[in-house]
């Protein structure tokens, strides 16, 4: 068990690299590539409380807005992968895709629940992402 996680947390470890290398080269001052992931999911959860909150209000335009910057975030991820990493990679590859696809669909048919599954999913990463990372809150 210990090395399956062993080889968890190394395909991770990769991953947060090559985003944290992408962004840098933005000029995007992160402190570790740990930290950039984490603020990614983070993103998609904020995101997703705004978008819910403009399909409440019956805000299409804020709904779109906050759905579309969800789905930038999520394809972000997808683009930062390193499929070298094995298993890892090519299971959040599809995940993170099914999530784009559900976002798109919660958008086209005002689903709230929807909505609501992708942020439990993320809310799973986010957690699982701090313990494999001991990135502290």
């Amino acid at each position: 068990m210990k090395e399956k996680n062993k080889n968890y947390s190394k395909g991770f470890e990769m991953y947060g690299n090559v985003a944290h290398n992408i962004y840098a080269q933005n000029n995007v001052g992160i402190e570790s590539p740990q930290k950039l992931v984490e603020m990614l999911y983070e993103g998609v959860l904020r995101f997703n409380a705004q978008a819910k909150k403009a399909m409440k209000e019956g805000n299409i335009e804020k709904r779109v807005y906050w759905i579309n910057r969800s789905i930038a975030v999520i394809t972000e991820l997808v683009a930062v992968l390193d499929m070298k990493c094995g298993r890892v990679a090519h299971y959040l590859e599809g995940l993170y895709n099914h999530e784009i696809q559900l976002l798109i669909e919660a958008n086209a048919k005002k689903d709230e629940l929807k909505l609501d599954e992708v942020s439990n999913v993320f809310k799973g990463l986010l957690e699982a992402w701090r313990e494999t990372t001991n990135v502290a809150n």
